[in-house]
Parts: C-alpha cells; sequence; structure tokens
C-alpha cells in the first residue's frame, strides 16, 4: 500500500494527527537533523500499520516535509482497514 504522510518533526511523542483527503498527518518525536525524523516515521508507522520496519519504505520526499510511503508485511484489506480508522 502506498499512502501521502505529512510528517511534522519536533513532537513530544510520536502520533498520527488525522487525515486531511489522502494525507496522513504524523506528529514525529525527533528532529529533521540527518534523517532522524525519517527513522522514527518508519519505525512509528510501522508499529501503527503492525509490520516490520523493514516493511516501510520512504518512496519520495526524504528530505521534504510530504512524504510518499510504501507500506508491505500485511495484506492490503487490512492496510486500508486500518487507514479508514483514521480520522
Amino acid at each position: 500500500m502506498i499512502i501521502r504522510v505529512r510528517a511534522i518533526p519536533n513532537a513530544k511523542h510520536s502520533e498520527v494527527m488525522g487525515r486531511v483527503g489522502s494525507v496522513v498527518r504524523v506528529r514525529v518525536a525527533a528532529p529533521a537533523v540527518d534523517g532522524k525524523a525519517n527513522e522514527e516515521l518508519i519505525e512509528f508507522l510501522a508499529e501503527f500499520f503492525g509490520v516490520k520496519p523493514r516493511d516501510v519504505a520512504i518512496l519520495q520526499g526524504e528530505k521534504g516535509k510530504e512524504k510518499t510511503v510504501e507500506i508491505e508485511g500485511r495484506p492490503e484489506h487490512e492496510l486500508e482497514e486500518i487507514m479508514d480508522a483514521i480520522p
């Protein structure tokens, strides 16, 4: 499954804030320095979707706030159910 994510770094803790259209807004508890926010985002999304971190990959936007992320490791319909539960 491929999703679009807007990452907001330097948060107190990582959390999904919600969706704006097809973009998932995620607060990330790491600074946007030396890829730390991307690493935290991958770890957080893996936990959120119930997959291993190696099953989450940033396809585009490594240096920006808007990212295209691929999530694997579970059947597509299960990942869609999780996405649909995000307000």
